[in-house]
């Protein structure tokens, strides 16, 4: 039942994540969730890390798709001084918003990764997918209020899931971790 949410990998931060990690493991595309994952919910702007580790993965060719489950108005605005591609309205944890983008870059299950900070939503949308999942802590402790009731579930499975040797107890900084 806990084996729906179990992720691929564990890091920190997806500015850990780095190029050769992604290369090295045969992946192609890196689809992210937005908030709380690449930027924190309540600040738009993202950070001078972000800005840098988005040019590491344009410089490798790696590209960088938001995956949201937010509407196509509030994804845009905040991606609007990015010029990320994304895709909206994904309806995370099921498979509508990763099979778009499977289909928009005509990429095999096993070239894809997908970073969130979600058990229930990014990480189950990727094993429902079939494909491989990061999970990365949250960048602010704070929520949104629809988050919120996730979060309470997800320490129920983080709990159990650390239980069963099925989820790490410590962040790590690398794939490899």
């Amino acid at each position: 039942m806990f084996n729906r949410f179990k992720p691929t990998w564990m890091i920190e931060s997806i500015y850990d994540l780095t190029a050769e990690d992604i290369q090295a493991q045969g992946i192609k595309i890196i689809l992210t969730d937005l908030d709380n994952t690449l930027i924190a919910w309540n600040n738009p702007n993202g950070t001078p890390k972000l800005r840098e580790w988005l040019k590491k993965m344009n410089e490798a060719h790696i590209p960088v798709v938001v995956v949201s489950n937010n509407n196509h108005r509030r994804v845009k605005k905040a991606l609007r001084t990015f010029n990320l591609p994304f895709v909206s309205r994904a309806m995370k944890p099921f498979v509508r918003g990763i099979n778009t983008a499977k289909r928009r870059f005509e990429l095999k299950e096993s070239e894809i990764v997908l970073v969130g900070d979600q058990l229930i939503t990014d990480i189950a949308a990727a094993n429902n997918a079939n494909i491989r999942s990061i999970l990365v802590k949250p960048l602010v402790e704070s929520d949104a209020w629809n988050t919120r009731i996730n979060r309470f579930f997800e320490k129920i499975i983080k709990q159990k899931l650390i239980k069963q040797n099925d989820l790490k107890a410590k962040w790590g900084h690398s794939l490899d971790d």
